[in-house]
């Protein structure tokens, strides 16, 4: 069965980084894309970046410049590399592909704050 697992997530200061990633199993690793979304408490989930599985990205306005997003399909793995962040990134992290229905991990809480 499908499975995404995601890991990285926790407190850190304005301007900080932080790297998640998200080990995935049970399909084609390197067939897929695969996304990242984030839920903010009260607010909706929202897309934050996605790969394809030739390696073009895209990123949300609000994270472009800041988040990349990046995969290693020998390790089944995707990433998200996330730098200056800021307390408007406070959410929790979702790691997701799409095979005839979407998928998600468990999530990851990232907290920034000082």
């Amino acid at each position: 069965q499908v499975q995404l697992v995601e890991a990285g997530g926790g407190l850190v200061q304005p301007g900080g980084s932080l790297r998640l990633s998200c080990a995935a199993s049970g399909f084609t690793f390197s067939n897929n894309s695969m996304s990242w979304y984030r839920q903010a408490p009260g607010k909706q989930r929202e897309l934050v970046a996605s790969i394809t599985s030739g390696g073009t990205t895209d990123y949300a306005d609000s994270v472009k410049d800041r988040f990349t997003i990046s995969r290693n399909n020998a390790k089944k793995t995707v990433y998200l590399q996330m730098n200056s962040l800021e307390p408007e990134d406070t959410a929790v992290y979702y790691c997701s592909t799409t095979m005839f229905r979407a998928y998600w991990g468990q999530g990851t809480q990232v907290t920034v704050s000082s």
